[in-house]
């Protein structure tokens, strides 16, 4: 039996969902335990492209079970529309696919409501996907929101409703209208509301390998990351049991995923983002836009300080570095490896927003390679220079890289140990 999570270790876009379903070959149950539509989990294989933003990636293998854990939040159409899109492909639900009754719901109103906070903060607006997830988290923590225990318990859903609409002063006949569209959600998807801390006990108890998958990055983390630009979840392995159930003594490996150069999208502090031609050449070879809102994602050099707080915060036992291919024809490569704010050296993630405005980055510049390393399978065959590259992140960050990815197929990865 074996417990591991897949997370994100930067400003998401990672790559893990590459991962995630690289892995999932060998578990049993795949779990998501935060975040909601605003994630874009991007795979290829045979040919086919699959985006998905609420399933978990697991849902490409016949037999695997998928689960929505109580830490997600869910608007029950979008739902039903990504299920729908998936079976179109022959895609399996019934038997295999769960959602915790805790789990909260996003109404349209959240989006409403989302959508109007970013126009009114203007050029201080923090750049969400406007999938409402937000607000959907704040009407959980102040208990006015739905959970998807609510859509089995009409005369229940309807108080709820009417309370949710007076809090944010919405018209009654808006409310009526919602429960009648919840509740035919909820024919649909009632067969697959089953409560999750019990289902992963016993999947414990069957000695089967459970596989949780993270949203979002660990840079975006609602405490830890770099606030207010954040998302509303604790995307760090802290969340894993909030969001789902299981016992924090369980997990006994925390496999960090790192791209080998960054990526951000939205707004927020940067300190190796490079406006200029090479980091448009990274935008152009590695396709950065968003799976979500299809936005180009900002590229610059890795960073060692924000991904060794990533480590740190984690417990990474060990590293998946994607994208590595996208590098090959690089002269040189820099990797960050200290900031310098207001002439002092710093090698601590900053805690406040503000000290990334005078921050600068100290690079340590290492020699490129020309060689397409794309269809390699062996670490010993890479280009010393990559190797190079790859052992360097390594001391840095004082973890092991298990795994790379040199392009975005299933089978473009290699195994190092």
């Amino acid at each position: 039996m074996s417990v591991k999570a897949v997370l994100g270790c930067m400003y998401g876009d990672e790559a893990k969902a590459k991962m995630v379903d690289f892995l999932a070959e060998s578990a049993d149950i795949v779990v998501r335990f935060q975040g909601g539509s605003n994630a874009g989990h991007t795979i290829k294989h045979d040919g086919r492209k699959f985006v998905l933003h609420l399933i978990p990636s697991g849902i490409l293998y016949p037999g695997k079970k998928c689960v929505i854990g109580s830490g997600v939040v869910v608007d029950p159409l979008e739902l039903l529309a990504e299920m729908s899109e998936l079976e179109v492909e022959g895609i399996e639900f019934k038997g295999r696919f769960f959602i915790d009754p805790r789990a909260a719901v996003i109404l349209k109103w959240h989006r409403q409501l989302d959508n109007q906070g970013e126009k009114k903060l203007g050029s201080a607006k923090i750049g969400t996907t406007g999938k409402g997830i937000g607000p959907g988290y704040a009407d959980a923590i102040s208990r006015v929101g739905i959970r998807f225990a609510d859509l089995l318990h009409p005369d229940y859903l309807e108080q709820r409703l009417l309370s949710l609409a007076i809090f944010h002063n919405i018209d009654e006949e808006e409310a009526e209208a919602m429960k009648v569209e919840l509740l035919e959600a909820a024919e649909k998807l009632k067969p697959y509301i089953t409560q999750i801390p019990y289902m992963l006990a016993k999947a414990q108890e069957d000695n089967q390998n459970i596989l949780f998958e993270g949203a979002q990055g660990t840079l975006l983390d609602v405490t830890f990351g770099t606030y207010p630009y954040v998302t509303s979840s604790h995307v760090s392995a802290g969340g894993i049991s909030a969001g789902s159930g299981i016992s924090p003594g369980s997990i006994d490996d925390i496999i960090g995923v790192f791209k080998s150069y960054y990526t951000r999208v939205g707004e927020g502090p940067f300190p190796t983002e490079l406006n200029n031609e090479i980091g448009e050449l990274i935008r152009k070879r590695g396709n950065e836009y968003g799976a979500t809102t299809g936005r180009p994602r900002r590229c610059g050099w890795f960073d060692a300080v924000s991904s060794r707080y990533s480590v740190i915060l984690n417990g990474v036992t060990s590293g998946a570095l994607t994208l590595l291919d996208v590098l090959s024809g690089f002269k040189t490569l820099n990797i960050c490896v200290a900031y310098r704010i207001n002439g002092n050296r710093v090698t601590e993630f900053p805690a406040h927003v503000s000290e990334f405005e005078e921050l600068e980055a100290e690079y340590l510049e290492l020699p490129g390679w020309d060689e397409d390393i794309s269809k390699i399978l062996n670490y010993s065959d890479l280009p010393e220079q990559a190797r190079n590259y790859v052992e360097t992140i390594e001391n840095l960050l004082s973890i092991k890289i298990k795994y790379i990815s040199v392009g975005a197929e299933r089978n473009q990865t290699i195994i190092r140990y």
